[in-house]
């Protein structure tokens, strides 16, 4: 294998990588937040609107992280920077 095939192959493996841990631990907060709000709900109801206005932006706070992983596994998939300093 020649360098390019090793970088192109560890880009990969690390793209999905980065996608598989930035789309679980996102998830699994948003999950745990939703059923905390729900909890809140059930206790309070008179505060349910400033509990939902909390959770989404709580939520569109943790979708970030996901989003910025998407955007890393994109870059290292597509746009590699690694691959044109191998090629020299």
């Amino acid at each position: 294998m020649d360098a390019v095939s090793i970088v192109v192959a560890v880009s990969i493996l690390t793209a999905g990588i980065t996608i598989a841990i930035g789309g679980y631990g996102p998830s699994r907060g948003e999950g745990e937040a939703l059923t905390k709000a729900i909890e809140a709900i059930a206790r309070q109801p008179e505060a349910a609107n400033q509990i939902i206005r909390t959770l989404f932006v709580g939520m569109a706070m943790v979708e970030s992280v996901a989003i910025y992983s998407l955007v890393i596994s994109l870059i290292l998939l597509f746009a590699n920077p690694l691959i044109s300093l191998v090629m020299k």
